[in-house]
């Protein structure tokens, strides 16, 4: 398998290589800070230029995993615009294929700090969500357990390459950010090193999700 396989409070979860997490036994598929419209954020504020695809590309990749996996269940943990104004600007051809992959499941957008809820695109909007023993949010909380969080797009090193990871230790989970185009904070940086408890393991993305102890 080229996922990572492992145990918070009791669910099974599964570390995907795009940085999507699995939740087999609710065929649940939860992702964080999509960023739609990041590229186009940029150029209507005079930032720097993207290429313009990063939306396109993101949905391949979720259209992608929602089939392997097969889930009825999304959630997805906030920021999944870049702004407000980014999801009214989303093109034709990419509101129609999100609506399609919406259509039959049980879909779930919980607020981030860049997008108070996509309103308009249909789904739940929730400013977090409890679900069996776990709790889903865009941001973790310290005195938190049984945490999903997302929010600061961990990434680590492994003999010279940095990746986007997940970092997981016995109380939480923080995912990686799924979009095309959105950096990312280093693990070692005490924003993260603070929230993560002894043991904690970063696992990267890419071809194969492969875990290490967390660097410090």
């Amino acid at each position: 398998m080229n996922d990572h396989a492992f145990t918070l409070a009791g669910a099974g979860l599964r570390a995907l290589p795009s940085g999507a997490l699995f939740w087999p036994e609710m065929a649940l598929l939860c992702v964080s800070d999509l960023h739609f419209g990041r590229s186009e954020r940029l150029a209507r504020r005079g930032g720097g230029l993207l290429p313009p695809y990063e939306t396109r590309e993101t949905l391949a990749r979720l259209d992608a995993d929602l089939e392997c996996s097969a889930a009825r269940r999304v959630v997805c943990l906030g920021d999944s615009f870049d702004d407000a104004e980014a999801a009214g600007a989303i093109g034709d051809d990419e509101r129609l294929w999100l609506s399609r992959m919406m259509a039959g499941r049980e879909w779930t957008w919980i607020a981030g700090n860049h997008d108070p809820a996509p309103l308009a695109l249909g789904g739940g909007h929730r400013a977090a969500l409890r679900l069996g023993p776990l709790s889903f949010r865009h941001v973790a909380e310290p005195a938190e357990r049984a945490e999903v969080s997302g929010h600061f797009h961990p990434k680590a090193s492994l003999a010279g390459q940095s990746r986007p990871c997940f970092l997981i230790d016995a109380d939480r989970v923080i995912l990686p950010a799924y979009g095309t185009f959105t950096g990312g904070l280093r693990c070692t940086d005490p924003a993260l090193a603070r929230l993560m408890g002894a043991g904690a393991l970063a696992v990267l993305t890419g071809r194969r999700a492969l875990a290490f102890p967390m660097p410090r």
